[in-house]
Formats: structure tokens, C-alpha cells, sequence
């Protein structure tokens, strides 16, 4: 069985989980049957993601109509009819082993023999589930993150006979529905993301328990570490009572405030009060400076590390597939083995032997051992980035980077295509981001290249704008200066186009003007938010602009921090063009084919002198041109030029 052989899935369970991946689903184009063991059930799911596509549509999310997505979606009540003829079914039922094994064994009786079998549970075991079919090799596990529709994960989980062609193809249906796959190929607890998640809230909880920080200052320092919250608003927010349970099922020992608030039956937003009081108190209410320069966060991310490099090390997990996990799935700002390359593995290494010297197993057997897979990089000199080597490489024979947070592709045409990687965040512009565009732009051979685009990946932004809680540690000084990305975009020597699908906010519009060209979909938003927050666009948005624009459409851009339409922007000049549906991308490709099919060295000479003339007084910038159009008159392409002009045939440029 193959991917192209899945036309017709059938969800079992019509509840949060059920009906957004009904949704997901028949968004991407299956017919997809919604099954659960009431009537009324069933019609409140329906009626949910009738609302969501309503929704989704209303803020221009998706290009479909909501009710040709809702025609691909049918209700049921009675099993067999709802997996009668099904090529996959995905049980969506709640955490409960014995519940799942009765759909299990249901399904190997009423699902087609071919079918394949998928279970969404976040937890449990898919060797047992699988274990009450005759059918195990069919069976895997399909974790969707919550909410499905905006979660961009799914980890993809081998029972201990799941087939390598039943993964495969779970794999492949998981992209196809435009989501990212993750592989979790051991049915260890709590999978990956969890996994590695769970010393974030654990490691803290120990840290607050033993006085060594309050709840507001290891919030604050961690949330100023980057990550969207701090280890106990997430706690409140998730249930404290689920990381108990967790916890007391792996046998793992508590640490005392989780107890004490379990006990208290303060278990978080759901009951009012947690760890924060969200009824009579402001709820999670930290700020920046109440993170202290004492507070101990290599703790908590040796311990992360640790986790992550025992699931490398028993062949669960690879160190990219983590932290793709940990990204897209609990909203990190980069992979933990990402950061841990950067941080240094010597110095993780290091921190846990403390630990593990100070505590030994009082807070589990094992906790804060080093793995052996860390202790033998860091034995092999292998210690991160700056040995060139940790738990990725970071050396190339072409010179270019390692990237995380862009994807490029330098095609045999000369167009170089990279794109923003963090459609978790929008393609917000981290430091690591920026500074992967800067390098790859000063690695690459200029003579290779014929034109640069520039898009977002995902499909709800360009770029959104800055990763403010990247910059929390930003030094006014440094920051000040004009950011080095901007002046790299604008000043490559080859023609730059910006391709804009989505939010294209702050820094991401910022990007976009530093390009020469701009080309978006008609969905696509523009603005300037950052007076909102006391500031101003702070990349070159002020200056070009105000050389795109007219003053007064500038000045409101800036002033106003309002979001505008692609229609207007095209309107205003501030876009070369605004397109929809098919004719967007006909619109991109003859951009492209004319940047990259035109003569090198006379758009090398034209992007200069239209820059750098406009810097110039009239009479300097045509004396510029002038000498650019003597020079360009020696050239091999104006020769081809003219031969292919007078032979009505296309030229050949060779950039000579």
C-alpha cells in the first residue's frame, strides 16, 4: 500500500482531537468520515469545525470554501458503517488503554485488511494498543499536537511490530496533509517532544521546591531565554495534574509545590488557581525584570539535553527530528541539541556531573547521569559549533553552513531560493535566523548565482517581524546600529525578490523592502507595528519606505502601525504586484525567468547604480550610469544581445 492508494480516512472520535483532524484532513483534500458513539456528539464536532473553517476563511487563512471542504466530510455513529471501505483510520478516543484496545479489536474485525491503523493518543503504549489486533505490523501511532488545525506536528510512533512500510506511508499521509512529520522509532514513554519536555516544568519545579528561585523568577529567566513561557505558567496552563500523573506513572518522584498544589486541587487555569491565581489574582503575571542573573537555567537545559541525547543514543529519535519536535511542537525558539552545539556539550557534560555529584538519584534514578552518547562526543573532542562537530556538523566542503532556521536550494539556473524555517513563529526573525541569511549570502559563490528569492515557510506568513523574546538580552548600543541582514539583502550584488504569502509585519517588511522586488498574494498583510510597542522599524524600514513611498503614505505606514491590504500596497508602491490563486505563482515565474535568464553583469550594474545613485545628487547618478553603460558596451552579453535581437531569437547570457 501506498500513499497514493489513502483516498478515504475515517476518524473515530468527534471531540477536540477528533474533529480537528477531521478538519485537517478534509482541508487537504480526502473524504474523511467523522465517527463517535453519539448522534449528538458527532453533530457538536461537525458544527465545531464548520465554525473553524468559517473562521479560517473570514481572516483569509485558507483559499478554499468552507463548504466544499465540509462536502468531503460525512458523520456516523455505527462503527462498521464508518470504516467500511476506509484506507486509514485514526482513532481519536481518550486516554484510556482499555477503551483503545476495545476499538482495536473492533477495527481488526470491521476494517478493511489493508487498511491502515493509526491511534492519535499522546501517551500510551502503541505496542499494547496494536496488541489486541491480529494486525500488529499495520498498526502505528499518529500523534497530533493540540489544536490540530495550528499545530504543525505529528509525531509519527513505531509499535514494536509496526511494519517500516506502515510507518512509511503514515509518514507520507502526515505531508500530505501539510503537516511535519516527525519519526519516534522505539513506543518509549511520552514519545519525543514530551520526552524532552517534561525537565523544563520537572527541573524547575525541583529548583523552586529547594528555595533556589521563586516561581516568578524562573518564569521570567526562562521566558527571557526565549521560550514562549516560563516552566510553570505552561504547567497552569496544560493542568498541573497531568505532569503529576505523568510523572507518578514512570514512577518518577514529585517534586513537593507539584504535590502540594495536586493536594490543594490547584491545578491551574482549568480550576481557577495554580501555581498563579487567574481568579482573584492577574494569573501569570511576570515580567522581564523579575528574571535574576543567578538563576540556574543551565540546569534545566542540561537535564533537557540529557533527555534528548538518550533518545539519539537508543536509536528513538535523530537530533534533527528532536528538534523539529521541540520546535514545532512546544513552541521552543531552537532545537535543544541546536542550542546545546551552541552552549557547548563540554559544558553540559559538566553540569550534570555536578548535579549528579550534588543530588545523585533523589529526583530519579539516572536524572542527571550524563548519557553515554554526550559523554563520548565531548571524549572524541566533538563539543558543538565551535569544534565544528557536536550533535551536528557544522563543517561543509562548499563553505556554506549548517542552517536551521533557512532552507536554500541553488538551483543549475543560478536562482538561489532560500526560505524563513520557523512557521511555528511565523518566520519571526531570530538572531540565528538572520545571521544564517548573512552567511549564507557571504559563503555563497556570487558567480553561481543569478537571482535570489526570498519566502516564508508555512502558509500564514512571510514574516511576521521580529522574535522579541530572542532579542531580551539585546545591548542598546549594539542594537542601535543598522541590523547587518537588511544591509546584506540590499546590497547583494545579484537581483533580490521577496515572494509574500501572508503576514509581512516589522522586520519581515523590513526583509521585503530590502529585496528589489516584491511579489505577494492578495491575502497578504503589510504593516509596521512596532510604534505600538514605543518603537520604530528599526532595519531600514524608516528610509526605504520613505524612498518607496510618497511622504504622507510613509508616514502613515509608520505612524499609524495599521496593517494594509496587498491591493493597497501594490497601489501605494510599496509591492511590485498583487496576485491571487494560480496567477501568483505565473506571476513569481516570470519574475524569476527574467532575473535569471537576464545578462548578469548588466543587472549587477543597473541594481548598483540605481541604488547608490539614489544616494547621489542627479548629476553624479547619471555620470554613475554613464559609466556603467560604457563598461556594459564591452561586454560578451551585449554582443549576444544584439545577435539574438537581430536574429528574432532569445539570448544566451553567459555573465562575460
Amino acid at each position: 500500500m501506498t500513499i497514493d492508494s489513502i483516498d478515504t480516512v475515517t476518524v473515530l472520535g468527534a471531540g477536540s482531537m477528533g474533529h480537528g483532524i477531521t478538519e485537517v484532513v478534509a482541508l487537504a483534500g480526502y473524504d474523511v468520515t467523522m465517527r463517535d458513539i453519539e448522534e449528538d456528539i458527532v453533530q457538536d464536532g461537525y458544527d465545531d469545525i464548520e465554525w473553524s473553517l468559517n473562521k479560517l476563511s473570514e481572516k483569509s487563512l485558507i483559499d478554499q470554501d468552507p463548504d466544499d471542504v465540509l462536502d468531503r466530510v460525512s458523520t456516523m455513529v455505527d462503527l462498521e458503517s464508518a470504516v467500511e471501505g476506509a484506507d486509514m483510520v485514526i482513532e481519536a478516543a481518550p486516554e484510556q488503554m482499555d477503551l483503545k484496545k476495545d476499538i482495536f479489536g473492533d477495527l481488526d474485525e470491521m476494517a478493511d485488511e489493508d487498511a491502515l491503523l493509526a491511534s492519535n493518543t499522546s501517551s500510551l503504549s502503541i505496542t499494547e494498543i496494536a496488541s489486541a489486533t491480529d494486525r500488529p505490523e499495520s498498526v502505528v501511532g499518529l500523534h497530533f499536537f493540540n489544536p490540530p488545525v495550528q499545530m504543525d506536528l505529528v509525531e509519527v510512533i513505531y509499535g514494536a511490530e509496526t511494519s517500516d512500510d506502515t510507518a512509511e506511508e503514515a509518514y507520507e499521509f502526515i505531508e500530505s496533509i501539510d503537516k511535519t512529520p516527525i519519526y519516534v522509532r522505539k513506543d518509549v514513554q511520552g514519545f519525543v517532544v514530551n520526552t524532552v519536555l517534561g525537565p523544563f516544568g520537572g527541573e524547575a519545579a525541583w529548583m523552586v521546591s529547594e528555595g533556589a528561585a521563586t516561581i516568578k523568577e524562573a518564569d521570567a529567566s526562562m521566558a527571557q531565554r526565549g521560550y514562549p513561557m516560563g516552566p510553570f505558567e505552561l504547567g497552569d496552563m496544560t493542568g498541573i495534574d497531568i505532569g503529576y500523573h505523568v510523572r507518578k506513572e514512570a514512577g518518577m518522584p514529585i517534586p513537593p509545590i507539584v504535590q502540594e498544589k495536586v493536594d490543594a486541587e490547584d491545578l491551574g487555569q482549568k480550576t481557577g488557581k495554580g501555581y498563579y491565581d487567574y481568579e482573584d489574582g492577574d494569573g501569570a503575571e511576570y515580567e522581564p525584570t523579575d528574571a535574576t542573573d543567578d538563576f540556574d537555567w543551565l540546569r534545566i537545559e542540561s537535564v533537557i539535553v540529557n533527555r534528548a541525547a538518550e533518545l539519539i543514543e537508543n536509536d528513538v529519535a535523530t537530533a534533527d527530528a528532536i528538534d523539529t519536535g521541540l520546535r514545532l511542537g512546544a513552541g521552543f525558539p531552537e532545537g535543544p541539541c541546536r542550542r546545546a552545539d551552541k552552549t557547548g556539550l563540554d559544558t553540559i557534560v559538566e553540569k550534570l556531573e555536578e548535579l549528579h555529584e550534588e543530588y545523585g538519584d533523589d529526583h530519579g534514578e539516572g536524572r542527571y547521569e550524563p548519557s553515554d552518547y554526550l559523554v563520548d562526543l565531548v571524549e572524541d573532542g566533538h563539543t558543538g559549533r565551535d569544534s565544528g562537530k557536536g550533535f551536528f556538523e557544522y563543517d561543509s566542503d562548499d563553505g556554506l553552513g549548517d542552517y536551521h532556521t533557512i532552507n536554500y536550494d541553488l538551483h543549475d539556473d543560478g536562482l538561489l531560493e532560500i526560505e524563513l524555517d520557523r512557521p511555528a513563529q511565523l518566520n519571526s526573525l531570530s538572531p540565528d535566523l538572520m545571521g544564517a541569511i548573512v552567511d549564507l549570502l557571504d559563503s555563497v559563490d556570487d558567480e553561481e548565482v543569478r537571482a535570489v528569492t526570498f519566502e516564508g515557510a508555512g502558509d500564514r506568513a512571510f514574516c511576521a517581524g521580529a522574535d522579541i523574546t530572542a532579542f531580551s538580552n539585546s545591548d542598546p548600543a549594539k542594537d542601535s546600529e543598522p541590523t547587518e541582514v537588511f544591509s546584506a539583502v540590499a546590497e547583494y550584488p545579484r537581483p533580490t525578490l521577496a515572494k509574500i504569502d501572508g503576514y509581512c509585519l516589522g522586520g519581515g517588511l523590513e526583509l521585503a523592502l530590502a529585496c528589489d522586488l516584491r511579489v505577494a498574494t492578495e491575502s497578504s498583510s503589510f504593516g509596521f507595528p512596532e510604534i505600538d510597542l514605543g518603537l520604530l522599524p528599526g532595519g531600514g524600514g524608516t528610509q526605504r519606505t520613505i524612498r518607496n513611498l510618497s511622504d504622507a503614505r510613509a508616514k502613515e505606514l509608520v505612524f499609524r502601525g495599521e496593517h494594509i491590504s496587498a491591493d493597497r500596497a501594490q497601489n501605494w508602491g510599496l509591492i511590485n504586484r498583487s496576485a491571487s490563486g494560480e496567477e501568483y505563482e505565473e506571476t513569481v515565474d516570470e519574475f524569476v525567468d527574467d532575473l535569471v535568464t537576464g545578462p548578469p553583469i548588466a543587472l549587477r550594474k543597473a541594481k548598483r547604480v540605481m541604488n547608490k545613485g539614489a544616494d547621489e545628487n542627479l548629476d553624479a547618478g547619471l555620470e554613475m550610469e554613464s559609466q556603467a553603460f560604457g563598461l556594459l558596451l564591452t561586454t560578451d552579453d551585449m554582443m549576444e544581445g544584439v545577435a539574438a535581437f537581430s536574429a528574432d531569437r532569445d539570448p544566451e547570457f553567459e555573465g562575460e
